[in-house]
């Protein structure tokens, strides 16, 4: 997916996963610690402060001592794992525009935009750290994305802001949470969306049946909403513009996944493609359009189409 805004403060910029599950007859009584390691499998009871846990039974924080019962909601916040200091990395990054406050990136797709587990370097923000002299020295010392706006999935490629001071941060951080960046993307999908332009609205949840997954719900999870526009379609593939007002985890994936025609190369929301085999995520966040600090006007910034969609486009216009 999707693009996701960072607006949390920078003292507070950790990511937080959710979980959650009705208790069942079988596990009533259970100690609420154990039912979050042992039940739902999550992580080992140490971690349990390390990860910055909060466990909710039907809506109210309960201590991990507590006991759930059977058809009790359980909702579980949690951090990632610990990971060591972000270092500086000499890694080549495409600018696509620097100034004093600003470092506008295309992400080439593969790469991670911060540190995680089992990504604990090479990502764009260890680029950023080094390309940026004294950058760290504006945020908390533990943030894993120093002046990083936004972020993108691994396998989206395309446009990421980031601020070269903490006020800088907060100011574009506002923009997004106000909704007033605007922001573009294309896709290649697999089959035509109908009608030609439309919209998915909803909400965003996690997939009860495969955790790396989320899905599109009518009613429970995070509001999502994405606009989109067919640009140009095949017998079995189509170029679509999509736009989105929210930045949910997996959105446009998700949304085009529910529109039943997937990203082609989605590992997790398409079907192998016989047709382009070896394709891989056909998602490229091609622009952003904000108001840079201290300007007074809007301001659009591309990041070109890279090559993965050159080359698959013009073999559609071919066997057309």
């Amino acid at each position: 997916m999707a693009e996701l805004p960072m607006n949390r403060p920078a003292d507070r910029d950790r990511d937080l996963d959710t979980a959650e599950a009705v208790v069942e007859a079988l596990h009533d009584g259970l100690r609420a610690d154990r039912y979050v390691s042992e039940v739902l499998e999550l992580f080992p009871r140490s971690q349990l402060k390390t990860r910055e846990v909060r466990i909710l039974v039907n809506g109210r924080p309960v201590k991990p001592s507590r006991s759930v019962h059977e058809g009790e909601l359980v909702e579980v916040e949690y951090g990632p794992v610990p990971l060591p200091d972000l270092e500086p990395e000499d890694i080549p990054l495409s600018v696509i525009f620097e100034n004093r406050e600003l470092l506008i990136i295309d992400k080439p797709q593969g790469m991670v935009v911060h540190p995680a587990q089992g990504n604990y370097s090479g990502t764009l923000a260890n680029a950023v750290l080094h390309h940026v002299t004294g950058l760290q020295r504006d945020f908390a010392p533990e943030s894993l994305r120093p002046g990083i706006v936004h972020r993108l999935d691994k396998d989206t490629s395309g446009i990421i802001v980031v601020a070269k001071s903490a006020a800088v941060h907060e100011e574009i951080s506002r923009q997004f949470r106000e909704r007033a960046v605007h922001k573009i993307y294309v896709a290649v999908t697999k089959g035509t969306p109908r009608p030609s332009v439309g919209s998915v609205e909803g909400f965003i949840r996690r997939d009860p049946h495969n955790r790396k997954r989320f899905a599109h719900d009518a009613e429970q999870g995070k509001p999502a909403y994405t606009g989109y526009r067919v640009l140009r379609s095949f017998a079995d593939h189509a170029v679509v513009v999509l736009h989105p007002r929210t930045g949910r985890t997996h959105q446009l994936r998700v949304h085009m996944r529910h529109l039943g025609h997937p990203i082609l190369g989605d590992p997790l929301y398409a079907r192998h493609s016989a047709r382009f085999p070896e394709a891989t995520l056909m998602l490229h966040a091609l622009s952003l359009c904000f108001t840079p600090p201290g300007e007074t006007e809007p301001r659009v910034f591309t990041a070109p189409l890279p090559q993965r969609f050159s080359e698959t486009i013009g073999t559609l216009i071919r066997d057309r």
